[in-house]
């Protein structure tokens, strides 16, 4: 029996806030459908903003966010998880300072999350992306 959509999000944002790239990775289905709110060319300031397909580049999305961040001052936070059957919406605030020059920066966020067979198939995530861009304008 496999685990729960409610389970493997747990699962998947404690490995995510832990920092453990590897295992978090190991949550994701080959290929991933991986969809983040920006424009498909990205952005030059923030080059963890690409295509992922596979684990390897989940969790090199992830190692690439934590560097251009300071991860002791991260203060995400989740405030509601709804499940639908395989479906999935996490609800809450990203809360980060750029490493490069220590600009924090707050942005809400929706994730939406697939899981089948245990794994997540989806993985969607809309945000301020011109806030980000903003606090990494300086870096560029």
């Amino acid at each position: 029996m496999t685990a729960g959509t409610r389970d493997i999000v747990e699962e998947l944002l404690s490995r995510m806030a832990k920092g453990d790239h590897d295992r978090t990775a190991e949550l994701f289905a080959e290929p991933i459908d991986w969809q983040l709110n920006w424009p498909a060319e990205g952005h030059p300031a923030v080059p963890w903003i690409r295509a992922r397909s596979s684990r390897a580049d989940v969790a090199d999305h992830f190692r690439s966010l934590e560097s251009h961040h300071v991860p002791e001052l991260n203060g995400t936070s989740v405030t509601q998880i709804l499940v639908d059957g395989t479906h999935a919406v996490v609800f809450g605030e990203i809360a980060q300072t750029a490493r490069a020059d220590g600009v924090a920066y707050t942005s809400p966020f929706a994730l939406h999350l697939t899981v089948e067979d245990g794994l997540v198939t989806r993985y969607h995530i809309y945000e301020d992306s011109l806030t980000v861009a903003r606090a990494f304008s300086t870096q560029a």
